[in-house]
């Protein structure tokens, strides 16, 4: 191993740990899972046995009293745990928190804010969403929620989310304080629901070329991928690529029907099977979108469960080639029952097959923390950089439709290795982003400049002004002011992507992802590399 490779992986460790820490949170709570919105029953807690006979004897004579709702859910949260990663208690009170996401809507006020200097600040108002429709505007202070000082308090989020959100037709009262005014603004906001896309964005990357960026697999995706590519069609697109870097999954119904759209009636998408659940076989319909389209799907090692199920149905099927690096390896199916006192219980009870009969399920019998920990380890043996790391299984071969080896165990192996991009690596670049100082400038700068940068017209012009006001230069003066410095070196080996990134994070205040996606893709090797395949068809 070379002394630059140690290097970068020393570097770029504390940011593989911390990101597999949030992806064992989230692929805990927000993966695959089939809920059976229709089922009426609901599970109850046991009559009898040792566990209540416990519980019941803990009541009557500890030496303290204790609560029995606390003693029962620790009891099942550690039951579950020794079950397999997947399997999961959600209580009453974050049940819809962890809901909402995956039903594609919220009942809130419509707007995205940041944190800045324990101020909340409006980046953007969802269109014809309440706070929109009565003026609100983005660049907007929220310093009052009802009786709720919030401005200064150093309050966390997720409490002012709290805040925010509400029944639908429920009403809040929210004090604004606009730059260039004295007075807050009081304004009385009627809850109303609020959509979440699970499409970030949708355009053409070439004239041929169209790119779709999906987040997760909700129950709105389906819906919103047609309308993407029906948008993109009418635009000429004839090769579409679907980037599911970083997607967890969501619903499995939600990815079976997007690998429809790809797939001739009667073609084997999935099936699932378990010890109390009969084999089921999800095959394609007659009236797929992209039938008739070259296909590329990107994937990285947090591409998980649904993900994988539609990489797996378009390998297998030999319909396009997949991209990236090895996902993630989540190979449970998980239901969902409500519980009687509103809580609701998510537990594995299948195994799902991608249609060569590959289960991807990477191994789970060393614990939760071996098993989310797995990222961190294939990072550390040099799996990011190059494929020949990676080790196969021989005995988990298995053929695609035309006769191709796949491979099961340990999530879905792209067709096209792209290794991790370290081009741009200087120590400078591994500090100002291991200190968020791009997003942090751009959000400043952007705050700052805010009446001149939305009066202008498109994308182009608006990079044209960043680079005539030295925007990367002023960069450097306030990354120095934050104590990091660079080199004449480091800003020669990292200008470009530092100066892509700025403009990215920039544009997407005022354009959205519209306006983000289209520049982060220059420098975006994954992508150029699906394009340079698509268009040699």
């Amino acid at each position: 191993m070379s002394v630059e490779n140690m290097n970068r992986r020393k570097i770029y460790l504390p940011l593989i740990i911390s990101v597999s820490i949030v992806v064992g949170i989230l692929l805990g709570s927000f993966l695959t899972n089939r809920i059976q919105s229709g089922r009426n029953s609901t599970l109850m807690f046991p009559s009898s046995g040792k566990l209540n006979n416990i519980l019941q004897y803990i009541e009557e004579e500890y030496v303290d009293t204790v609560s029995s709702d606390r003693l029962t859910e620790s009891a099942i949260v550690s039951m579950l745990k020794e079950l397999d990663p997947h399997s999961a208690y959600i209580p009453a009170s974050e049940l819809q928190a962890v809901t909402d996401p995956l039903e594609g809507n919220f009942s809130g006020i419509g707007v995205q804010f940041n944190m800045q200097n324990d101020t909340v600040v409006i980046m953007n108002t969802v269109p014809n969403g309440p706070s929109a429709l009565l003026g609100i505007q983005a660049g907007d202070r929220i310093v009052k929620v009802n009786d709720t000082v919030v401005a200064g308090v150093k309050m966390e989020s997720d409490a002012i989310v709290r805040k925010l959100k509400g029944p639908r037709g429920t009403k809040v009262q929210v004090s604004i304080l606009r730059p260039g005014n004295k007075k807050p603004i009081l304004y009385e906001i009627t809850r109303d629901i609020i959509p979440l896309n699970s499409v970030d964005v949708a355009y053409m990357v070439t004239p041929k070329t169209g790119y779709i960026k999906i987040n997760q697999f909700a129950r709105t995706t389906p819906e919103e991928f047609v309308k993407a590519v029906t948008n993109l069609r009418n635009l000429g697109m004839q090769n579409l690529v679907v980037d599911l870097r970083g997607n967890g999954g969501g619903y499995l119904d939600a990815a079976i029907n997007l690998a429809d759209q790809f797939l001739p009636e009667g073609r084997l998408i999935v099936y699932t099977k378990g010890r109390a659940k009969a084999r089921e076989n999800f095959t394609a319909t007659y009236s797929g979108v992209c039938e008739g389209n070259e296909i590329a799907i990107l994937i990285d090692e947090l591409s998980a469960s649904a993900s994988e199920i539609l990489a797996g149905a378009i390998q297998d099927n030999d319909r396009g080639t997949i991209i990236g690096r090895r996902s993630f390896g989540k190979g449970l199916v998980q239901e969902q029952i409500p519980l009687s006192d509103g809580s609701a219980l998510r537990l594995t009870v299948a195994r799902y097959y991608t249609p060569s009969g590959r289960c991807i399920q990477k191994p789970y019998h060393k614990g939760d923390e071996d098993y989310f920990l797995d990222i961190t380890k294939r990072y550390q043996h040099g799996e990011f950089e190059n494929k020949d790391s990676i080790k196969l299984n021989d005995s988990l071969k298995y053929t695609t439709l035309k006769g191709r080896v796949v491979y099961g165990g340990g999530g879905i192996m792209p067709d096209i290795f792209v290794p991790l991009d370290t081009a741009g690596f200087s120590r400078f670049y591994e500090q100002i982003r291991s200190n968020g100082l791009i997003y942090r400038f751009s959000f400043k700068y952007s705050d700052n400049n805010r009446q001149r940068l939305k009066s202008i017209a498109n994308l182009d012009a608006l990079r044209k002004y960043l680079r005539e006001d030295k925007v990367f230069m002023k960069f450097i003066d306030f990354a120095s002011e934050q104590g990091v410095k660079a080199s004449t070196r480091d800003i020669e080996v990292s200008k470009k992507y530092i100066s892509t990134e700025l403009e990215a994070f920039i544009a997407r205040y005022f354009f959205d992802d519209e306006g983000f996606y289209p520049i982060i893709g220059e420098i975006d090797n994954t992508l150029s590399k699906a394009i340079e395949v698509l268009e040699k068809k």
